[in-house]
Protein backbone atom coordinates (compact mmCIF):
# COMPACT_ATOMS: atom_id res chain seq x y z
CA UNK A 1 0.00 0.00 0.00
CA UNK A 2 1.48 3.54 -1.25
CA UNK A 3 0.57 6.50 0.80
CA UNK A 4 0.84 10.59 -0.55
CA UNK A 5 4.22 12.50 -0.20
CA UNK A 6 2.22 15.01 0.95
CA UNK A 7 0.36 13.05 3.78
CA UNK A 8 3.34 11.15 4.73
CA UNK A 9 5.04 14.83 5.22
CA UNK A 10 2.50 16.03 7.48
CA UNK A 11 2.67 12.91 9.26
CA UNK A 12 6.45 13.56 10.09
CA UNK A 13 5.55 17.35 10.99
CA UNK A 14 2.94 16.02 13.70
CA UNK A 15 4.73 13.72 14.91
CA UNK A 16 7.86 15.71 15.43
CA UNK A 17 5.40 18.29 17.02
CA UNK A 18 4.06 15.99 19.18
CA UNK A 19 7.38 14.52 19.93
CA UNK A 20 8.64 18.00 21.00
CA UNK A 21 5.24 18.61 23.29
CA UNK A 22 5.99 15.57 25.49
CA UNK A 23 9.61 16.47 25.65
CA UNK A 24 8.41 20.01 26.80
CA UNK A 25 6.01 18.29 29.14
CA UNK A 26 8.45 16.07 30.44
CA UNK A 27 11.31 18.96 30.66
CA UNK A 28 8.73 21.08 32.62
CA UNK A 29 7.95 17.74 35.42
CA UNK A 30 11.64 17.21 35.66
CA UNK A 31 12.21 21.21 36.45
CA UNK A 32 9.50 21.36 39.09
CA UNK A 33 10.77 19.97 41.86
CA UNK A 34 10.09 20.31 45.84
CA UNK A 35 11.49 23.73 47.68
CA UNK A 36 13.84 21.08 49.68
CA UNK A 37 15.18 19.16 45.97
CA UNK A 38 15.80 22.52 44.39
CA UNK A 39 17.53 23.76 47.76
CA UNK A 40 19.78 20.46 48.05
CA UNK A 41 20.53 20.56 43.98
CA UNK A 42 20.19 23.91 43.17
CA UNK A 43 19.68 24.78 39.01
CA UNK A 44 22.61 26.96 38.06
CA UNK A 45 22.47 29.29 34.78
CA UNK A 46 25.67 29.79 32.31
CA UNK A 47 25.92 33.33 33.89
CA UNK A 48 26.19 31.97 37.56
CA UNK A 49 28.61 29.68 36.27
CA UNK A 50 30.87 31.77 35.13
CA UNK A 51 30.62 34.23 37.63
CA UNK A 52 31.44 31.23 40.24
CA UNK A 53 34.41 30.06 37.95
CA UNK A 54 35.77 33.96 37.79
CA UNK A 55 36.30 33.59 41.72
CA UNK A 56 37.22 30.22 41.35
CA UNK A 57 39.80 29.74 38.77
CA UNK A 58 43.58 30.00 39.40
CA UNK A 59 44.46 31.07 35.86
CA UNK A 60 42.06 34.43 36.03
CA UNK A 61 42.69 34.79 39.47
CA UNK A 62 46.43 35.22 38.42
CA UNK A 63 45.65 37.33 35.23
CA UNK A 64 43.70 39.81 37.68
CA UNK A 65 46.72 39.85 39.57
CA UNK A 66 49.12 40.95 37.02
CA UNK A 67 46.91 43.56 36.07
CA UNK A 68 46.40 45.16 38.85
CA UNK A 69 50.34 44.77 39.61
CA UNK A 70 50.85 46.52 36.70
CA UNK A 71 49.07 49.31 37.41
CA UNK A 72 50.61 49.56 40.31
CA UNK A 73 54.02 49.69 38.56
CA UNK A 74 52.42 52.65 36.32
CA UNK A 75 51.74 54.50 39.06
CA UNK A 76 55.18 53.86 40.79
CA UNK A 77 56.98 54.94 37.34
CA UNK A 78 55.24 58.15 37.33
CA UNK A 79 55.91 59.06 40.88
CA UNK A 80 59.82 58.43 39.85
CA UNK A 81 59.70 61.77 37.47
CA UNK A 82 58.60 63.56 41.01
CA UNK A 83 60.56 65.04 43.47
CA UNK A 84 61.39 62.64 46.61
CA UNK A 85 61.49 64.25 50.01
CA UNK A 86 62.67 62.97 53.37
CA UNK A 87 63.22 63.51 57.10
CA UNK A 88 66.87 62.97 58.13
CA UNK A 89 67.84 62.78 61.72
CA UNK A 90 71.10 61.51 63.09
CA UNK A 91 73.43 61.59 65.40
CA UNK A 92 76.87 60.73 65.22
CA UNK A 93 79.87 60.36 68.20
CA UNK A 94 83.61 60.70 67.58
CA UNK A 95 86.41 60.12 69.48
CA UNK A 96 88.31 63.20 70.11
CA UNK A 97 92.39 63.87 69.33
CA UNK A 98 93.09 66.78 72.21
CA UNK A 99 93.13 69.29 70.16
CA UNK A 100 90.48 72.35 69.13
CA UNK A 101 88.46 72.81 65.84
CA UNK A 102 86.31 75.94 64.81
CA UNK A 103 82.74 74.93 64.62
CA UNK A 104 80.79 77.69 62.92
CA UNK A 105 82.30 81.17 62.95
CA UNK A 106 83.69 81.87 66.08
CA UNK A 107 82.40 78.32 68.54
CA UNK A 108 85.60 76.04 69.27
CA UNK A 109 84.92 72.58 70.43
CA UNK A 110 87.18 69.17 70.98
CA UNK A 111 88.51 67.96 67.19
CA UNK A 112 87.44 64.43 66.06
CA UNK A 113 89.90 62.22 65.35
CA UNK A 114 87.86 61.09 61.76
CA UNK A 115 88.71 63.77 59.22
CA UNK A 116 85.39 62.79 57.87
CA UNK A 117 83.37 63.61 60.62
CA UNK A 118 82.59 67.48 61.73
CA UNK A 119 82.81 67.40 65.88
CA UNK A 120 82.70 65.14 68.10
CA UNK A 121 79.22 65.28 68.86
CA UNK A 122 77.46 66.08 66.13
CA UNK A 123 73.65 66.23 65.62
CA UNK A 124 71.13 66.25 62.31
CA UNK A 125 67.67 66.89 61.71
CA UNK A 126 67.07 67.76 57.98
CA UNK A 127 64.64 67.82 55.65
CA UNK A 128 65.94 66.46 52.20
CA UNK A 129 64.36 67.05 48.73
CA UNK A 130 65.46 65.14 45.70
CA UNK A 131 65.13 64.94 42.56
CA UNK A 132 66.65 63.44 39.13
CA UNK A 133 65.85 64.45 35.41
CA UNK A 134 66.64 61.80 32.65
CA UNK A 135 65.27 60.47 29.73
CA UNK A 136 65.52 56.90 31.95
CA UNK A 137 62.83 58.19 34.08
CA UNK A 138 60.69 59.13 30.84
CA UNK A 139 60.89 56.24 28.95
CA UNK A 140 59.95 53.91 32.13
CA UNK A 141 56.52 55.87 32.41
CA UNK A 142 55.61 54.52 28.86
CA UNK A 143 57.00 51.02 29.56
CA UNK A 144 54.76 51.04 32.28
CA UNK A 145 52.02 52.04 30.64
CA UNK A 146 52.47 49.97 27.85
CA UNK A 147 52.64 46.89 30.01
CA UNK A 148 49.81 48.18 32.09
CA UNK A 149 47.60 47.71 28.60
CA UNK A 150 49.26 44.63 27.83
CA UNK A 151 48.45 43.34 31.26
CA UNK A 152 44.34 44.25 31.11
CA UNK A 153 44.47 42.69 27.46
CA UNK A 154 45.89 39.47 28.88
CA UNK A 155 43.12 39.85 31.91
CA UNK A 156 40.91 39.90 28.94
CA UNK A 157 42.24 37.08 27.25
CA UNK A 158 41.96 34.66 30.19
CA UNK A 159 38.51 36.01 30.64
CA UNK A 160 37.17 35.15 27.48
CA UNK A 161 39.28 31.50 27.44
CA UNK A 162 37.73 31.36 31.01
CA UNK A 163 34.38 31.95 29.44
CA UNK A 164 35.14 29.81 26.40
CA UNK A 165 36.07 27.07 29.05
CA UNK A 166 33.05 26.92 30.89
CA UNK A 167 30.48 27.43 28.31
CA UNK A 168 32.14 24.16 26.76
CA UNK A 169 32.15 22.28 30.07
CA UNK A 170 28.81 23.54 30.79
CA UNK A 171 27.32 22.23 27.43
CA UNK A 172 29.56 18.85 28.00
CA UNK A 173 27.53 18.11 31.27
CA UNK A 174 24.56 18.93 29.97
CA UNK A 175 24.78 16.70 26.59
CA UNK A 176 26.09 13.73 28.93
CA UNK A 177 23.04 14.47 31.12
CA UNK A 178 20.92 14.16 28.06
CA UNK A 179 23.19 11.25 26.77
CA UNK A 180 22.30 9.64 30.31
CA UNK A 181 18.72 9.97 29.89
CA UNK A 182 18.74 8.64 26.49
CA UNK A 183 20.76 5.69 27.49
CA UNK A 184 18.12 5.12 30.33
CA UNK A 185 15.15 5.29 27.89
CA UNK A 186 17.10 2.70 25.68
CA UNK A 187 17.39 0.20 28.49
CA UNK A 188 13.68 0.97 28.84
CA UNK A 189 13.29 -0.10 25.40
CA UNK A 190 15.73 -2.66 25.14
CA UNK A 191 13.46 -4.61 29.08
CA UNK A 192 10.27 -4.16 27.30
CA UNK A 193 11.66 -5.25 24.20
CA UNK A 194 12.91 -8.42 25.54
CA UNK A 195 9.10 -8.72 27.55
CA UNK A 196 7.93 -7.91 23.97
CA UNK A 197 9.78 -10.78 22.49
CA UNK A 198 9.26 -13.87 25.36
CA UNK A 199 5.74 -13.00 24.92
CA UNK A 200 5.53 -14.01 21.42
CA UNK A 201 7.71 -16.97 21.68
CA UNK A 202 5.19 -17.92 24.61
CA UNK A 203 2.38 -17.32 21.30
CA UNK A 204 4.44 -19.32 19.26
CA UNK A 205 4.38 -16.52 16.77
CA UNK A 206 8.60 -15.71 17.48
CA UNK A 207 11.78 -18.05 17.69
CA UNK A 208 13.33 -18.51 20.47
CA UNK A 209 16.19 -16.31 18.45
CA UNK A 210 14.53 -13.61 18.61
CA UNK A 211 14.60 -13.71 22.87
CA UNK A 212 18.05 -13.73 23.12
CA UNK A 213 18.42 -11.12 20.19
CA UNK A 214 16.56 -8.99 22.58
CA UNK A 215 18.52 -9.97 25.84
CA UNK A 216 21.34 -9.26 23.84
CA UNK A 217 20.47 -5.69 23.18
CA UNK A 218 19.40 -5.61 26.68
CA UNK A 219 22.69 -5.74 28.34
CA UNK A 220 24.09 -3.58 25.75
CA UNK A 221 22.42 -0.83 26.93
CA UNK A 222 23.04 -1.53 30.66
CA UNK A 223 26.61 -1.19 29.63
CA UNK A 224 25.78 1.81 27.66
CA UNK A 225 24.14 3.25 30.72
CA UNK A 226 27.09 2.83 32.92
CA UNK A 227 29.45 4.16 30.74
CA UNK A 228 26.99 7.23 29.80
CA UNK A 229 26.35 7.74 34.43
CA UNK A 230 30.35 7.67 34.58
CA UNK A 231 30.82 9.95 31.82
CA UNK A 232 27.65 12.42 33.30
CA UNK A 233 29.42 12.20 37.01
CA UNK A 234 32.99 13.10 35.53
CA UNK A 235 31.21 16.25 33.16
CA UNK A 236 29.86 16.95 36.39
CA UNK A 237 33.24 16.98 38.40
CA UNK A 238 35.27 18.97 35.58
CA UNK A 239 32.45 22.13 36.08
CA UNK A 240 31.92 21.18 39.58
CA UNK A 241 35.91 22.42 39.75
CA UNK A 242 35.45 25.68 38.69
CA UNK A 243 32.19 26.78 40.46
CA UNK A 244 32.05 24.74 43.89
CA UNK A 245 35.13 24.68 46.74
CA UNK A 246 33.74 20.72 46.52
CA UNK A 247 33.61 19.90 43.35
CA UNK A 248 31.13 17.00 44.29
CA UNK A 249 28.54 19.59 45.07
CA UNK A 250 25.17 18.68 43.54
CA UNK A 251 23.54 21.24 41.10
CA UNK A 252 21.65 21.14 37.58
CA UNK A 253 22.27 22.83 34.55
CA UNK A 254 19.45 25.08 33.05
CA UNK A 255 19.80 24.58 28.56
CA UNK A 256 18.24 27.65 27.08
CA UNK A 257 17.92 28.01 23.11
CA UNK A 258 21.37 28.65 21.73
CA UNK A 259 21.61 32.48 20.74
CA UNK A 260 21.76 33.12 16.93
CA UNK A 261 24.73 33.34 14.97
CA UNK A 262 25.55 37.28 13.85
CA UNK A 263 26.20 37.82 9.90
CA UNK A 264 30.27 37.67 9.01
CA UNK A 265 30.23 41.28 8.54
CA UNK A 266 29.50 42.17 12.15
CA UNK A 267 31.49 39.35 13.65
CA UNK A 268 35.00 40.49 11.44
CA UNK A 269 33.92 44.51 12.41
CA UNK A 270 33.82 43.11 16.38
CA UNK A 271 37.04 40.76 15.79
CA UNK A 272 38.87 43.92 14.48
CA UNK A 273 38.29 46.24 17.05
CA UNK A 274 37.99 43.94 19.92
CA UNK A 275 40.16 41.51 19.09
CA UNK A 276 42.85 40.99 22.52
CA UNK A 277 45.38 39.52 21.44
CA UNK A 278 46.21 42.06 18.93
CA UNK A 279 46.26 44.52 21.80
CA UNK A 280 48.45 42.45 23.71
CA UNK A 281 50.47 42.04 20.72
CA UNK A 282 50.62 45.89 19.92
CA UNK A 283 51.07 46.60 23.74
CA UNK A 284 54.09 44.22 23.94
CA UNK A 285 55.88 46.29 21.01
CA UNK A 286 55.19 49.71 22.18
CA UNK A 287 56.84 48.52 25.45
CA UNK A 288 59.67 47.37 23.15
CA UNK A 289 60.16 49.92 21.64
CA UNK A 290 60.36 52.06 24.85
CA UNK A 291 62.79 49.45 25.97
CA UNK A 292 64.89 50.57 22.98
CA UNK A 293 64.52 54.17 24.05
CA UNK A 294 65.44 53.69 28.03
CA UNK A 295 68.95 51.59 26.73
CA UNK A 296 69.49 54.58 24.72
CA UNK A 297 69.20 57.26 27.66
CA UNK A 298 71.96 55.59 29.19
CA UNK A 299 74.34 57.45 26.70
CA UNK A 300 72.59 60.73 28.23
CA UNK A 301 73.82 62.54 31.20
CA UNK A 302 71.18 62.55 34.67
CA UNK A 303 70.93 65.96 36.86
CA UNK A 304 70.47 65.16 40.17
CA UNK A 305 69.01 68.50 41.95
CA UNK A 306 68.98 68.41 46.18
CA UNK A 307 67.44 70.82 48.43
CA UNK A 308 68.81 70.26 52.78
CA UNK A 309 67.25 72.34 55.18
CA UNK A 310 67.68 71.81 58.79
CA UNK A 311 70.61 72.01 61.10
CA UNK A 312 73.95 69.59 61.50
CA UNK A 313 75.80 70.84 64.35
CA UNK A 314 77.36 70.27 67.29
CA UNK A 315 74.40 71.01 69.25
CA UNK A 316 70.80 69.51 68.93
CA UNK A 317 69.12 73.08 68.90
CA UNK A 318 68.51 76.11 66.22
CA UNK A 319 71.05 77.96 67.75
CA UNK A 320 74.83 77.33 69.33
CA UNK A 321 75.98 78.57 72.96
CA UNK A 322 77.54 81.67 71.26
CA UNK A 323 74.37 82.55 69.67
CA UNK A 324 75.39 81.01 66.30
CA UNK A 325 72.59 80.42 63.79
CA UNK A 326 72.88 76.37 63.21
CA UNK A 327 69.73 76.23 61.39
CA UNK A 328 69.80 76.81 57.66
CA UNK A 329 70.03 75.04 54.36
CA UNK A 330 72.06 73.87 51.10
CA UNK A 331 71.36 72.89 47.68
CA UNK A 332 73.06 70.94 45.25
CA UNK A 333 72.99 69.66 41.30
CA UNK A 334 75.24 66.91 39.79
CA UNK A 335 75.91 66.14 36.19
CA UNK A 336 77.29 62.88 35.36
CA UNK A 337 78.43 62.38 32.11
CA UNK A 338 78.68 58.97 31.19
CA UNK A 339 82.27 58.16 28.93
CA UNK A 340 82.82 54.79 29.08
CA UNK A 341 81.38 51.53 29.99
CA UNK A 342 82.53 48.87 28.40
CA UNK A 343 79.85 48.77 25.66
CA UNK A 344 77.45 47.63 27.96
CA UNK A 345 75.12 50.58 26.80
CA UNK A 346 75.44 49.28 23.53
CA UNK A 347 74.56 45.65 24.15
CA UNK A 348 71.69 46.71 25.89
CA UNK A 349 70.22 48.50 23.03
CA UNK A 350 70.83 45.57 20.52
CA UNK A 351 69.03 43.57 23.67
CA UNK A 352 66.35 46.01 23.17
CA UNK A 353 65.87 45.69 19.07
CA UNK A 354 66.38 41.93 19.74
CA UNK A 355 63.24 41.91 21.55
CA UNK A 356 61.13 44.43 19.58
CA UNK A 357 62.00 42.76 16.33
CA UNK A 358 60.33 39.11 17.80
CA UNK A 359 57.53 41.61 19.21
CA UNK A 360 57.19 42.64 15.65
CA UNK A 361 56.82 38.77 14.38
CA UNK A 362 54.52 37.92 17.14
CA UNK A 363 51.93 41.20 16.37
CA UNK A 364 52.20 39.65 12.75
CA UNK A 365 51.67 36.20 13.60
CA UNK A 366 48.49 37.52 15.89
CA UNK A 367 47.31 39.58 13.01
CA UNK A 368 47.40 35.80 10.28
CA UNK A 369 46.08 34.11 13.27
CA UNK A 370 43.11 36.12 13.83
CA UNK A 371 42.26 36.28 10.19
CA UNK A 372 42.33 32.32 9.98
CA UNK A 373 40.48 31.59 13.33
CA UNK A 374 37.54 34.06 12.39
CA UNK A 375 37.04 32.16 9.49
CA UNK A 376 37.42 28.78 10.58
CA UNK A 377 35.05 29.37 13.77
CA UNK A 378 32.64 31.23 11.56
CA UNK A 379 32.54 28.34 9.65
CA UNK A 380 32.12 25.92 12.19
CA UNK A 381 29.68 27.64 13.74
CA UNK A 382 27.46 28.03 10.77
CA UNK A 383 27.77 24.73 10.19
CA UNK A 384 26.44 23.34 13.72
CA UNK A 385 24.19 25.74 13.22
CA UNK A 386 22.67 24.49 10.29
CA UNK A 387 23.00 20.78 11.78
CA UNK A 388 20.76 21.89 14.59
CA UNK A 389 17.45 21.56 13.05
CA UNK A 390 18.66 18.75 10.64
CA UNK A 391 19.58 16.70 14.02
CA UNK A 392 16.60 17.11 15.83
CA UNK A 393 14.46 16.15 12.40
CA UNK A 394 16.16 13.19 12.85
CA UNK A 395 16.04 12.00 16.29
CA UNK A 396 11.92 12.88 15.73
CA UNK A 397 12.47 10.59 12.50
CA UNK A 398 14.34 8.05 14.33
CA UNK A 399 11.44 7.83 17.23
CA UNK A 400 8.57 7.30 14.67
CA UNK A 401 10.93 4.97 12.61
CA UNK A 402 11.06 2.91 15.97
CA UNK A 403 7.36 3.15 16.95
CA UNK A 404 6.72 1.93 13.72
CA UNK A 405 8.95 -0.89 13.40
CA UNK A 406 7.75 -2.32 16.52
CA UNK A 407 3.87 -1.88 15.85
CA UNK A 408 5.03 -4.29 12.28
CA UNK A 409 7.11 -6.22 14.47
CA UNK A 410 4.05 -7.39 16.72
CA UNK A 411 2.06 -7.97 13.80
CA UNK A 412 4.58 -10.47 12.60
CA UNK A 413 5.50 -8.27 9.48
CA UNK A 414 8.75 -7.31 10.50
CA UNK A 415 12.02 -9.02 11.89
CA UNK A 416 13.79 -8.39 15.30
CA UNK A 417 17.04 -7.27 13.40
CA UNK A 418 14.70 -4.42 12.46
CA UNK A 419 13.65 -3.65 15.60
CA UNK A 420 17.16 -3.73 17.45
CA UNK A 421 18.46 -1.01 14.23
CA UNK A 422 15.73 0.96 15.09
CA UNK A 423 17.13 1.09 18.36
CA UNK A 424 20.29 1.89 17.58
CA UNK A 425 19.63 4.34 15.24
CA UNK A 426 17.24 6.35 17.37
CA UNK A 427 20.23 6.24 20.75
CA UNK A 428 22.47 7.78 17.82
CA UNK A 429 20.09 10.50 16.57
CA UNK A 430 19.43 11.49 20.30
CA UNK A 431 23.27 11.51 20.95
CA UNK A 432 23.98 13.35 17.48
CA UNK A 433 21.60 15.95 18.54
CA UNK A 434 23.03 16.23 21.92
CA UNK A 435 26.97 16.75 20.26
CA UNK A 436 25.60 19.11 18.21
CA UNK A 437 24.28 21.39 21.19
CA UNK A 438 27.65 21.20 22.32
CA UNK A 439 29.63 21.85 18.53
CA UNK A 440 27.32 24.93 18.33
CA UNK A 441 27.44 26.54 22.16
CA UNK A 442 31.60 25.71 21.84
CA UNK A 443 31.76 27.15 18.61
CA UNK A 444 30.38 30.83 19.54
CA UNK A 445 32.32 30.39 22.49
CA UNK A 446 35.17 30.33 20.36
CA UNK A 447 33.85 33.31 18.60
CA UNK A 448 33.23 35.36 22.16
CA UNK A 449 37.57 34.79 22.51
CA UNK A 450 38.12 36.78 19.41
CA UNK A 451 35.51 39.17 19.64
CA UNK A 452 33.76 39.92 22.95
CA UNK A 453 30.23 39.17 21.76
CA UNK A 454 27.52 36.49 23.38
Amino acid sequence: MRFPLCSVKTALLATQILGLSLATAFAQTVSSPSAADAKANPVISLDDAIHRAQANEPAFAAAMADSRSAQLDRSIARAGLLPSATFHNQYLFTQGNGSADRVGQTTTSSAPRFIANNAVHEYASQAIVNETLGLQQLTAVTIADANAAKAVAELEVARRGLLSTVVTSYYTLAASESRLATAQHALDEANSFVTLTQQREDAREAAHADVLKAQLQQQQRMRDLADARLAATKAHLELGILLYPDPRTPFQTEVSAPPLLPERAEIEAAAGKNNVELRSAMASLRASEAGIRSARAAYLPDIALNYTYGIDAPQFAANGPDGTRNLGYSASATLDLPLWDWLATEHKVKQSQIRRDAAKVALSAAQRRLIANLAEFYDEAAAARDQLASLEASAATARESLRLTRLRYESGEGTVLEVVDAQNSLISAENARADGVVRYQTALANLQTLTGRF
